[in-house]
Formats: structure tokens, sequence, C-alpha cells
């Protein structure tokens, strides 16, 4: 009897499907590639969740909107509103077939998050609907290492002052869309109480201003060569990614403790084609300060991390002020699109450059105006775009390209960059292999599918760097190549398999009395395969081989294993997926990663580099109507170590183990 309750409890049909996490965990996946290692994965799953729950309205929506479903590519967005101005109004979600470079795959995706309506229905903002139609959306989050770690034994030196419990919370409000506010506690392991908070309310559409935010939030235009904080896609599969898709100014609630603006900040319709972008911004940085020889505080390096564990961190806290204030000038007219960006950045305490010489060239001084012009116009099937970006009294950069739809079938896309070394930005997020100054390249990519069941993405990049780097003595150069074939063959069944490429330049590792770069090579090569067996169960296995050669030096072999189970019933209250892996790679220099599930809004991209087994487990569970909850539970297994980690993260013993819970509960 009671195992019959138990199953009635677990599995009795519920209005959220599990079926959603699976479909965003998949959007994801397809591009954690493209993404650095250190990337916060929950603006993205806070974007695609929310759009599943409010769809967009395809007959009223706006690129800007649209930019929000990160698959589409900007020609796609281009020949979507073409089509729509020539047609009026769609009539059916499904006339997205007739729309150039919309192909089944890609429809498929954005079924899952639009709308065809008449109208939407304008509440207007008083107290009662504030209170009656709003949306509340709260998190509440812990996770912590079980292991001791070595900065929280009480030690006479440095040491983490604070738990080793990592603790976050975050609330969200949304009134239809046109009023919203946020707010973000996070707490890092190792930390005192002293919450890192993120804050803002916003307020759209106003009549000629199209949105106010008052509080934290992000700026991205153009190319990303100028202005662009958060995140920015990189290289991947999907080529069409490097053309960038602009936000704009939008509201910040991510924990990322660094890249974002603190202030006000304004959209204004001038006229219909033309808007304003106007904000102010005042918020400090950490940073290590020295002191100058005339005897005063300067700024030799800005601390990105967000860590405030030990007392040399807390010390750091809040070094620097900055005050940042500009405009970004845009005209939209048809297939055109142009925008002029200014923007001036004020520091308390003046940048240095330290001894090393590829430091030479870096910004100094208190002030930095930045200035930029940025295009894209769409021809028929072909999408130019590009941006040149200026830092007064220092270098220039620019960067162009076009994306051409030569079918349905082939996508095909080119880029040319050329960052001088004396170009500085603070808000930098352009296409290229290291930073945004100091590199020139060119970038070729092809998306082929030649049928539903097949594609194929192809890429080059060849760049070279005219000044010196870290742990680069010379002017060096390199290249990075991809392949990757998937084969769908039913909707129940994927394989991909990827091979990429990339060779650099770098220090030799010999003590000799004048360094010299040795070409430093590393090569993947991964297949995995994705199964539904039915509607609840799916599976993920994935084979991959790293290589990794520097010099004359001994090629190293590494590989990574793994086995994907995902539990995930129908409209039932529980779903879970676990991984069972194994990995050997000789050194952290042929290191694997690999995507990872996690609990909501908190996907990882784990790094696999030692010798041993990682497994790992996550729990969801529907406690309530509108209340969910989730358990994860992780454990990397070493072989042939007594020891983990290194510095006051360092761990006694072969095993590092994690729990997280989250509780979310909306209302």
């Amino acid at each position: 009897m009671f195992f019959k309750f138990l199953l009635i409890l677990l599995f009795f049909p519920c209005a959220v499907s599990a079926q959603e996490d699976v479909l965003i965990k998949e959007l994801l996946e397809g591009i954690v590639d493209d993404l650095p290692e250190d990337f916060d994965f929950s603006e993205l799953s806070e974007r695609l969740i929310f759009l599943k729950k409010h769809p967009i309205n395809l007959n009223r929506t706006n690129p800007e909107e649209l930019k929000s479903l990160f698959f589409l590519s900007p020609l796609q967005i281009a020949n979507f509103f073409s089509y729509l101005s020539a047609n009026n109004k769609l009539i059916d979600v499904l006339e997205l077939q007739a729309i150039p470079g919309f192909d089944d795959k890609t429809i498929q995706k954005v079924l899952h998050f639009v709308r065809i309506n008449e109208a939407d229905l304008r509440e207007k903002i008083t107290f009662k609907n504030l209170m009656r139609i709003g949306e509340n959306d709260l998190v509440i989050r812990y996770s912590r290492t079980l292991e001791e770690q070595k900065g929280f034994k009480y030690l006479s030196g440095s040491r983490y002052l604070g738990t080793p419990e990592k603790l976050m919370l975050r609330y969200k409000y949304n009134f239809s869309n046109r009023l919203t506010a946020s707010i973000v506690m996070e707490k890092d392991a190792g930390e005192k109480l002293n919450p890192f908070i993120a804050v803002n309310l916003t307020i759209n559409d106003m009549g000629k201003v199209k949105k106010l935010i008052i509080g934290d939030y992000s700026l991205q235009f153009g190319q990303g060569l100028t202005l662009w904080s958060g995140f920015g896609f990189g290289k991947g599969p999907d080529v069409t990614s490097m053309a960038k898709k602009d936000d704009g100014i939008k509201p910040y609630s991510s924990a990322n403790e660094y890249s974002f603006f603190r202030g006000i900040g304004t959209k204004i319709f001038l006229s219909k084609s033309i808007n304003l972008t106007s904000f102010w911004s005042s918020r400090k940085y950490d940073a290590t300060v020295t002191i100058d020889n005339e005897g005063n505080e300067v700024i030799s390096t800005l601390n990105e991390t967000g860590y405030h564990r030990t007392l040399s961190e807390i010390n750091n806290k809040n070094k620097v002020s900055q005050n940042t204030y500009g405009a970004v000038l845009e005209y939209r007219e048809n297939a055109l699109n142009l925008g002029a960006i200014v923007y001036q950045s004020n520091y308390n305490k003046a940048f240095i450059t330290d001894d090393p010489a590829y430091r030479l060239f870096n910004f100094t001084g208190k002030q930095l105006t930045n200035i930029g012009f940025h295009y894209n116009y769409t021809f028929k099937n072909i999408y130019f775009f590009g941006e040149i970006a200026k830092s007064l009294k220092g270098g220039t950069a620019l960067m162009n390209g076009l994306l051409i739809s030569l079918s349905n079938q082939v996508s095909a896309v080119v880029l040319h960059r050329s960052y001088e070394k004396t170009y500085h930005n603070f808000f930098n997020q352009a296409p290229a292999e290291s930073g945004g100054s100091n590199e020139n390249g060119v970038y070729t990519g092809l998306n082929i599918s030649p049928s539903k069941k097949w594609m194929l993405s192809l890429y080059a990049d060849y760049f070279k760097f005219p000044w010196l780097k870290f742990r680069i003595d010379a002017p060096s150069q390199g290249y990075e190549l991809l392949a990757q074939l998937s084969y769908t063959p039913s909707k129940t069944f994927k394989v991909n398999m990827r091979y990429k490429s990339e060779l650099k330049q770098q220090n030799t590792d010999l003590d000799v009395p004048i360094n010299y770069l040795d070409e430093v090579k590393k090569q993947t090569l991964r297949i995995d395969a994705n199964w539904k067996l039915n509607k609840t169960i799916s599976l993920q296995n994935r084979i991959e081989v790293s290589a990794y050669e520097k010099g004359d030096a001994k090629t190293e072999l590494g590989y990574l294993i793994y086995q994907d189970f995902a539990l995930s019933p129908v409209r039932a209250k529980l779903s879970a997926n676990l991984r069972v892996s194994y990995f050997n790679t000789p050194s952290y220099n042929s290191r694997l990663y690999a995507y990872e599930d996690d609990i909501l809004y908190n996907f990882t991209f784990g790094m696999y580099s030692g010798k041993g087994f990682r497994n790992y487990m996550n729990i969801k569970y529907k406690l309530l109507k509108n209340t969910d909850v989730w358990l994860r539970y992780a454990l990397f297994y070493y072989k042939n170590i007594a020891v983990i980690g290194s510095g006051l993260d360092e761990i006694n013993g072969n095993k590092k183990s994690e729990v997280k819970f989250q509780l979310r509960y909306q209302f």
C-alpha cells in the first residue's frame, strides 16, 4: 500500500512538464563550446525558461525581442521581418517554412517559444494590477564541497575567513513585461556573510521611452568591439554565431560580479527609425593597488574573480571607483542598421604598466574615452556586418564580415579583424582568439545540411599577434580548425562526430638564455550519441580523445568516456539524471571539457584532468503546485594521488564531492 501511495505522489500529473528542462538542456548543450570556461549559464537558461512561459507574439515582435532566441542567425531574423513587412501578419506559425533560411530544424526549435495572437492585452500599471497580475519568482540555492579544504583549517597565515557554504538568493518580479524588478544575492564559499548584491527596476513602453532601467544593467551593441558587457558567443559549430546579435540595454540579474553597469539607462525613440540609448554608471571594482614613485596609489590589475575569502582579497575589495557615461544613437530602416557609440570611463586611481614587456602597451591613466561605429545591411540572401572602434589617445580596431545563405541547406561566413595593440577597452567582446587588441585574423565558416538527417559544420580561423603576450616573448601566430558531422536518422536518435585542431606558439619550456617559441598543437576527436528510448528515458554516450604536443616533447594522449541517463516522465512530479564517466589525461595540458547537467539556472561546463571517475546525480521534485526543489550530488574520484587541488583549495585525499540544494517558489 505504501509503495502504491509513493508512486502516486511522485508521478501524479502536474502543470509543468519535465520535458521543458530537457528541451532547454539540449539547446544549451548545442552551444556550450562557444562559451568561455567560467561562463555563467544562468542568463541563457533564464531567458529560455521565461520565453517558454511567455512565448513571443510573432505578429507584434521586434528585432530586439527576436534576438533573444540565440539560435536564430541575424540573416534569419532579417528575412523574418522582410516577410512580415510584405505580408502584414502571419496567419499560422507554420508560415515560417516560407521564409528563406528557416529550415525544419530551426522551425522545430522556434515553435517552443513563439505564438500568434491578434493583439496583446495591456493592463494599466496600478497598485491593484501589480499585486493581482504580477508574477513572482523566488530561488534559493545552497551548495558546498563536503571535504575540508586547506583554507578552512586553522592556519597561522592566510586562510578563508568565512564558511564553506555557497549561498544564492534570487527574486524576480514581472508585470506583463512592462515593469520588472530583480534582486540577486550571492555569497561564495569561503566568504563571510557579506554577499554580492545585484538589483534593478525596469519599465518598458512608456510612450517615446522604450526602456528605463534603474540599478544594474548590461549594454550590448554592434559586434562587441566598442561596447559589450556580459556574455557573448564565440567560435563553435554554428558558424553564423560569429555575426553577433546585439541586445542593446537590458537588466542584469547574473551573480557574476564584474561585467555590468550600475546606475541608470534609457532607450528613447526619437522617431520611427531613430533611437537613442543613454546611460550613466557608478560602481567599484576589486583591484591590486601599488604605490608609485611619487607616493600615489595606482592600479596594477583589476581582479575579476569576485572572491573575498582571504584578508588579501578583502583588502583588494572595491579599491577602484569607476564612473561611466555615454550614448548610442541607432538608425534602423528596413534592411539597413547603423549605430554610433561614444562613452567615457573615469577612475579615481591611475592605471600603470608593469615590468613584463607584453604589458607595455596596456592602458595607462585615469580616463578612457571610446568611440565606435557599427553597421549591418541585408541584401537579398547576404548579411553584411562590421564595426570600427577607437580609444582616444590609443589605437583602432576594425572588423568586417558577411553571412550568406546560399540556399536553405548552405550558409557561409567570412570575417576579417584587425585590432591594434594600443586599442584599449574594458567593455569588449569582439570576435577574437585572445582579447580585443593586438590581433589580426581571418575566419571562414560553413554550415551544410544536405538533408534533414545530415548537418556538416566547418570553420577555419587564422590569427596573428603582432606584439608579445603572456608566456609568448615574440610576435606569434596560429590557427584553429573544426569539422563536425551530425546524423539524425529519427527524432529519437542523433550522433555527432567532431574533430578540432588548434596550433599556437608559446615560450619553450627548456632552460635557455633567450626564450624562443615552440609550436603548441592540441587536437581532439569526439563521438557522442543521444538516444531517446521513449518519452521518459533518454541516454547519451561520449568518447573523446585529446592529443597535446609542444615542440619536440612527447605527445600527451588523454581521453574521456561517459554515460548519461535521464528520467523525465511526461507531466510527472519527479525527474532525474545522472552521469558516470572515466577520464585519463597525463596533465592539465591535455584536459578535456564536457557540458554537465545541473540544477535549474546552474548548468556547468566541467573540466576533466588527471585520472579517475566523475559521477553526479540531479533530482528535481515538484513539491507543490508552485514549488520545485532540486538536489545534486557530484563526485570526483582520482586514482594514484593523495592530494587534490593546490593552495588554500587543497584537499587531503583522492575524493572531492559537492552537494547542492535549490528551492524555487513561483507565486
